[in-house]
Order: C-alpha cells, then structure tokens, then sequence
C-alpha cells in the first residue's frame, strides 16, 4: 500500500519538524534511541529523515543495516547531488550521512554555501521529521547542530557523570546559543519512576542556576533485550517489540506525535540548513 494513501503526514502540516537527540557525554544510548524511534515512527506512517551527525560513533548506518558511499562533505566538495548520498532505508524512511563535512559547514564559502542551500530546497519539505543524531559533548559543531534544531532533546542516564554533563551541555546551549527550551529523555533507568526522579534532580539544579525549561520526555528502563539487540546491531524495536525498552520508545513516539507546543520560529528543513552554514 502506498505511503500517499496511509501516510499521517497527509493529516499533518507540510513542514519538517527537525528534532536533535544529544547528550553530554558517550555512552548513554543516543543513537540507539534515535534509529528505534525513527522506525516506530516510520512504521506509524510518517517520512522520517535521520541525520548521522555523530562523528566519532557514526553507527547509525549499521544499526539500519545499509551502507552509505558517500556524505555532506561530497556534496561540498565534490559537486556532488544531495539525492545521490541519501540511503533510503525503506519506503518513507531516509539517511543523510553526515560524515566530517557536516562539522565544517560554518567554514564554508559563498559558493558552497549556496550550492549546499540550493541541494537541500530541492528536498522541499517532503518528510515529517528529521531526528539528528550528534556527537556528544559541548564542541561547538555540536553546538550548532543542537541550536538549528527545533526541538533538542537531551539524554541523561542515572551515571553521575551524565547528570553533570548534561547540564554542562543545558547551560552552554542557554549561555552561548540562546537557546532556553529543552527536551530530557532519561534512559537505561529502573523505571518510569526513577526517570521522573532523575529528571526533577536534573530539573532542580538547572532552575536553581539557568532561566530556561525543560520538559519530561519519558524514560527508557535498563533492558536486557536492548543491550542483545544492539550487541547484534539490531533494532530492539524489531526484534521484541513486547519488550519494557519497546514499549516505552513507543510511548515516546507517540508524545512526539501529539506535541503541538513548537518553537515556530524554527520551523523548516530549509531553516536548519541555513542555520547551520550560517545564514543569518
């Protein structure tokens, strides 16, 4: 059955709503969240474009399971098509690589600027979501990522070192990009009730130093079956979908559907990529 028949995007307005999932530090089970979440959605009828902006980890390819030739950085200097780097992974769901050209947009000249622009308007606003997957940490390409974003989403864990990243992460966004809204998602918790916990201790400290907002997103539990479909680059999703991880990414999914509440300012596909190369 075709996507212009089923698709809720046929009920949904016509503009990409760009969403950054990121973390403070490594190892706290972004992309995994990012590609789950990107099927779910998918599979609920959505076009859904990922970008792969996580350098140093740049697995999303190989969790989907498909292999990318080439990426941003071909674009910019080779001349080469958008449409000719993107990985279709199945019908309505899509991969941008993004490779260390995604990292050097801000340094671009006028002609590959507008070369770049020119690429990404030919996309129009043909998918519902773009989830972009960034690097962790506070580098400043991770900086603008978030901040062309949107809606950002920050990934905690219980771990200490999470905790304080994160809000490293909050305060520098707040400070030096102007953002003040923000998404947490609490991953590999117990339960849902330890994720409120660790977002209002979370929640607490930033009210108590920052003028911004964050919103509760959800909370993924530490999983079993979550670690085994990701030690066999699988999708938890997939491979058991009845599973406490699936479950509560599909809830996820489902408050991404039904948020309403955007920053409309930052309202399209077009918009992010000039953010990122620096169109004021």
């Amino acid at each position: 059955m075709g996507f212009s028949q089923t698709s809720h995007s046929d009920f949904h307005s016509n503009t990409t709503r760009t969403i950054s999932i990121t973390s403070g530090k490594g190892g706290v089970g972004k992309t995994s969240i990012v590609v789950n979440l990107a099927k779910i959605l998918n599979k609920r009828g959505y076009r859904v474009l990922i970008l792969d902006g996580d350098l140093g980890m740049a697995n999303v390819d190989i969790m989907l399971n498909v292999r990318s030739k080439k990426n941003i950085y071909d674009v910019i200097s080779g001349g080469v098509g958008i449409h000719e780097i993107l990985v279709e992974v199945s019908e309505g769901l899509t991969l941008i690589p993004g490779g260390s050209g995604l990292y050097d947009l801000q340094n671009l000249t006028v002609f590959e600027r507008q070369f770049l622009l020119d690429q990404v308007s030919s996309l129009g606003e043909r998918y519902d979501y773009m989830l972009i997957d960034t690097s962790p940490g506070i580098d400043n390409n991770v900086l603008y990522l978030n901040a062309a974003a949107q809606e950002i989403c920050v990934v905690v864990n219980p771990d200490p070192s999470s905790f304080a990243d994160s809000y490293s992460l909050i305060k520098v966004l707040n400070q030096r990009c102007r953002e003040n809204r923000f998404s947490i998602i609490c991953n590999q918790v117990r339960d849902d009730q330890e994720g409120v916990k660790l977002f209002g201790k979370l929640n607490d400290v930033v009210q108590k130093f920052l003028y911004v907002s964050l919103e509760y997103k959800g909370a993924i539990p530490s999983d079993l079956n979550l670690r085994q479909a990701t030690k066999n680059q699988q999708l938890v999703s997939e491979t058991y979908p009845q599973s406490q991880a699936s479950l509560a990414l599909s809830k996820l999914a489902q408050k991404f559907e039904s948020y309403q509440s955007l920053d409309e300012c930052k309202g399209s596909l077009q918009f992010f990529w000039e953010q990122l190369v620096g169109v004021a």
